[in-house]
């Protein structure tokens, strides 16, 4: 398993490199089959330290955890039991959909972008022209996947909201966290 230990703007010492590695390889070989790499990201805001963590299973699953804390070992040991949680929480499933499928999960590239947010506080007046400034622009995966699986990837990455390709209907899908606490699915059905 490939780790990438990084901080930004802080420098992380060795000593902290080793721990996270053996506390990471713990969690994932406990709880995950064949990982294939992890990136933990530090960084400060304010007075506290962030610890994020991305790990990437050989099913095409992605798991990640994020957490505060006024030292930085103890935001790293947040972190990784939001992890352990994540991946013990989803352990069976992510077994069963691993069996049941027989290829790794294809994926499709599309162009991904952070949009400038237009704050109230500003003039009330219309802007000249009605096109977003585009502050960022990325690249994202979009993935193959059934609906279970989608809905598993959604809550192990904690996003709100999951575009896919779904694999039975070979459409585009979203699945959502609504308001009330369900999961929404967005099926435009089979494209002609």
């Amino acid at each position: 398993m490939r780790y990438q230990v990084t901080g930004k703007q802080i420098d992380v010492g060795q000593s902290l490199q080793e721990h996270v590695k053996q506390e990471i390889s713990s969690i994932v070989e406990k709880y995950a089959e064949r990982p294939t790499d992890a990136t933990i990201v530090f960084s400060k805001d304010r007075h506290e330290f962030v610890c994020e963590t991305t790990v990437h299973l050989s099913t095409g699953l992605t798991a990640n955890a994020k957490a505060k804390a006024g030292e930085i070992y103890a935001a790293f040991d947040k972190c990784a039991s939001k992890l352990e949680k994540q991946l013990r929480r989803y352990k069976r499933r992510l077994k069963d959909h691993h069996k049941a499928r027989r290829t790794p999960v294809e994926t499709i590239g599309a162009p991904s972008y952070i949009l400038a947010r237009g704050d109230d506080h500003e003039e009330t007046t219309e802007p000249e022209t009605l096109q977003p400034i585009i502050i960022a622009e990325m690249k994202t995966d979009i993935k193959s996947l059934s609906v279970g699986e989608a809905v598993m990837q959604m809550e192990i990455a904690d996003q709100s909201v999951l575009v896919f390709r779904n694999e039975s209907q070979k459409s585009l899908n979203v699945v959502y966290k609504r308001a009330d606490g369900n999961i929404g699915w967005i099926d435009p059905g089979p494209q002609e």
